[in-house]
């Protein structure tokens, strides 16, 4: 589940520098790893967006949990956004959106259908303790 990352231009006429050559992103159905770092955990949604929004259809959003920002890694390889306004106390947590065309696209996907199948499963046990005590 794990891809090497070599560059990442953000348009500028950068070049790449050693950090960026060795980074290696692993996408797991609770969070990423970076260099087999520490575990920042993250969900993943699928959904319907609105054309307004002019996310295409099929695109993963990778939200980090409790209100914590992803790590600077992840931050210069992907584009992570957080539309927080403290001023307004307005909190939101960072995301990222993950479109079908992006390289990373197939890694994450993977983490998300894990997610999935990992929460299905859960459900299921759930709903079988629950038919058991209405059965009693």
């Amino acid at each position: 589940m794990g891809l090497v990352v070599m560059f990442r231009s953000s348009g500028a006429s950068t070049a790449p520098t050693a950090s960026h050559l060795m980074t290696t992103l692993k996408f797991f159905y609770n969070g990423i790893k970076v260099n087999g770092g520490i575990l920042q955990k993250a969900f993943y949604c699928q959904g319907a967006y609105t054309p307004e929004s002019c996310i295409p259809s099929g695109t993963i959003t990778i939200y980090g949990k409790d209100y914590r920002r992803f790590s600077a890694e992840i931050r210069e390889l992907l584009e992570v956004r957080n539309d927080t306004d403290s001023m307004s106390d307005y909190f939101e947590t960072d995301r990222i959106y993950v479109k079908p065309d992006h390289t990373l696209y197939a890694q994450v996907l993977t983490a998300f259908n894990l997610q999935e199948d990992k929460a299905a499963k859960r459900r299921a046990k759930r709903m079988e303790r629950y038919s058991q005590a209405i059965a009693a």
